[in-house]
């Protein structure tokens, strides 16, 4: 069977929303990829219904620069949960403006949610994406007051790359003394840089992300580490040996998805290691139709299940 027989008949069409260039772009022109990405980000944001969450861009201090970022503030007065949220791009694309999932988790869950613009491969390693984030959250628990935020009610959350980086900085933040976080929501996590498993050799199809894009996302990303046995967890959260003191995860990937058997083995190896862990595979999923594809009821579904996990965790 075909890899687009397999796809749920409501995505079909969603499989081709993004063209073949778009991906080469990304490891041969990432500043073309990135304009790319950003116009179908804005064509999206136009199909939004109006909402009373309100958005404001700034910028706050980071280690060695500035970091931008964007705060989504739902209407109900606080104290309220507060996300950290990392947005999705191959660590290579993207940008914080993500008001699909930002305006979403603030409506759903009644919590306010900061989404960080940390720097990208390939200008950056994934030591400056870290750094970014964890700053970011820093900010977060120093000024939730203000933030109308309880900073007993933290949590972090991507999508794809923003996963990962959700994956590595609940790492780092247990292992340089951070605020303490009621969630790491993983959703379909970039979190292996080897993709030997079965799905990571069966994705193939040009137009989603797929194995090769994604390996060259991966050598930006990890620099002079990539290909060595020397990559941090940090960087690739499978690489990690202990797993321990780590927050409760949800971790959510469809079965079409290149990154679908890591995400289970690394779920797996969270509950060995004693961390609350919810997993969920959806069949038919191709890797980010949720957003792409929002009518369908599997998107329906994925969605309103992350969204259900920040809700029990922080609303």
């Amino acid at each position: 069977m075909s890899f687009i027989d397999r796809v749920d008949p409501e995505l079909v069409h969603a499989v081709d929303l993004m063209p073949a260039e778009r991906y080469i772009a990304i490891w041969e022109d990432p500043p073309k990829a990135r304009q790319m990405t950003e116009d179908f980000h804005r064509a999206m944001a136009k199909t939004l219904p109006p909402s009373d969450v309100t958005i404001e861009e700034t910028l706050i201090a980071g280690p060695d620069c500035d970091i931008p970022i964007v705060i989504y503030q739902p209407p109900n007065p606080g104290p309220r949960g507060g996300l950290l949220w990392m947005h999705g791009g191959g660590y290579i694309v993207g940008t914080a403006r993500a008001d699909g999932h930002g305006i979403g988790f603030a409506e759903h869950a009644g919590c306010t949610v900061v989404s960080v613009d940390y720097r990208l491969a390939p200008e950056s390693t994934y030591k400056e994406s870290i750094a970014d984030c964890f700053a970011a959250l820093n900010w977060m628990a120093h000024n939730a007051g203000e933030l109308g935020i309880d900073a007993g009610r933290l949590a972090i959350g991507g999508g794809s790359a923003g996963g990962g980086l959700t994956a590595g900085l609940a790492h780092y933040n247990r292992d340089h003394g951070g605020p303490e976080l009621k969630l790491q929501l993983l959703i379909y996590p970039m979190i292996d840089d080897t993709h030997d498993t079965p799905s990571g050799h069966e994705i193939t199809h040009p137009t989603v992300w797929h194995r090769k894009v994604s390996f060259e996302a991966w050598k930006m990303y990890l620099g002079d580490e990539y290909g060595t046995d020397q990559v941090s967890p940090y960087a690739a959260a499978t690489r990690a040996t202990d797993l321990s003191r780590l927050p409760p995860a949800f971790v959510t990937v469809g079965m079409l998805d290149l990154f679908r058997d890591e995400n289970i083995d690394y779920a797996q190896r969270l509950m060995a290691a004693g961390v609350p862990t919810d997993l969920q595979v959806y069949p038919g999923m191709i890797h980010g139709a949720e957003m792409s594809a929002p009518d369908a009821a599997v998107s329906r579904r994925m969605r309103r299940d992350y969204c259900d996990a920040v809700k029990r965790a922080i609303g």
